[in-house]
């Protein structure tokens, strides 16, 4: 395969990314091979190269990214207090982390090894899933825009379809499927607490946000990082906003996430037991640009052990209706800046452009 020091003026793209796909192997199976440079497909170009290195370990930790305590949430005093740290973190960097947020350690623990567990089987095992068919309950592949981006990012995807329209459990692989199924009903317990607290924090009824769409669009990604032999000439996944709601991380140990603040991006250090929450483009606009959905992206992995990231993207369950603005925060002073549309359009839009760019909220601005 053509490797990134190949300077080769009849280098042929499409064919070197369609033998990539079609060999079902992912980035793992070529870190598996052996590899020691990258195919040239996975080569970012020199302005997003330069940008890694201006902005590579800038900051980190509670001072950029707040860490927020759940414990207290219960209680009148404790839930005010929580409300507003939640709501100042959205309404800036659009990132926060959760500690005490009431899901089991075991329960992310169990989940975790699971999934990792589906990554290191034999690659014959992994390719019976290994599909670019959109809207199926169970899905295995590398890099979802693949053939429309400038560059393929390091890392590999499991997507399991868990609402509206839950996948029969017979279709998810035996070595997670008790694992995944335990850890989404937790989790979205969780973004349900989340999007009530997020409603206070813009003043409005705590069911408001679910009531509206229904948060019950639910999809479970688990991105695989393996080693990369040349991380300063690509990325694990390039800079984007999230298109949906809600989104729900458990990172482990290995770091890579950074967030867009200030200009630069800082990052988003793993914390034992903690869960990292993100606003989307969608509650952007339902906010009307109250809570800001962030960039974010993650480094290609240099180090010798995996990163393994499970998220859960939390979007609307009705892709007919219309979404944009609450109206109960809208007024003469704060009137509306964003128009309303369906969600059918605003994922036909999603899908049909590369991950890297500009947050889709921009398209739909009065």
């Amino acid at each position: 395969m053509t490797t990134a020091t190949t300077d080769d003026e009849e280098y042929d793209r499409p064919k070197a990314v369609k033998e990539f796909d079609d060999s079902k192997i992912g980035v793992k199976g070529l870190v598996d091979s052996g590899i020691t440079t990258i195919p040239r497909f996975f080569v970012h170009p020199p302005e997003t190269l330069s940008d890694l290195k201006s902005g590579s370990a800038v900051g980190s930790g509670p001072d950029f990214i707040p860490a927020i305590d759940l414990a207290g949430v219960d209680s009148d005093h404790g839930r005010s207090v929580i409300v507003e740290q939640i709501r100042r973190a959205s309404s800036t960097v659009g990132f926060f982390q959760i500690v005490n947020h009431g899901v089991p350690l075991g329960v992310l623990e169990r989940a975790m090894a699971s999934v990792k567990g589906f990554y290191e089987q034999p690659t014959d095992i992994k390719a019976r899933l290994y599909t670019r068919e959109r809207g199926i309950g169970v899905s295995y592949f590398s890099n979802l825009d693949l053939y429309h981006s400038k560059a393929a990012s390091w890392r590999d995807t499991l997507l399991v379809r868990l609402g509206p329209k839950v996948v029969d459990e017979d279709e998810i692989p035996e070595i997670f499927r008790k694992e995944v199924i335990e850890w989404d009903r937790e989790i979205k317990q969780l973004g349900e607490l989340l999007a009530g607290l997020l409603c206070e924090g813009l003043g409005v009824e705590a069911n408001r946000l679910k009531e509206m769409t229904c948060l019950e669009g639910r999809v479970m990604v688990g991105n695989y990082y393996p080693h990369c032999p040349q991380p300063d000439l690509t990325v694990g996944l390039a800079y984007h906003t999230d298109p949906g709601v809600l989104t729900v991380v458990q990172q482990d140990h290995v770091g890579g996430l950074q967030v867009k603040y200030g200009g630069v991006y800082v990052d988003v250090k793993p914390l034992p037991g903690a869960l990292v929450v993100n606003i989307g483009d969608l509650l952007q606009i339902i906010s009307n640009g109250e809570y800001k959905s962030a960039e974010h992206r993650v480094l290609a992995n240099p180090k010798n052990e995996a990163r393994l990231s499970m998220t859960l993207f939390f979007n609307p369950g009705n892709r007919d209706s219309l979404y944009g603005p609450l109206p109960e925060i809208i007024s003469a002073q704060k009137p509306a800046i964003y128009q309303h549309f369906s969600l059918m359009d605003f994922m036909t839009r999603f899908l049909g452009k590369e991950l890297e760019g500009k947050s889709l909220a921009n398209y739909y601005k009065l």
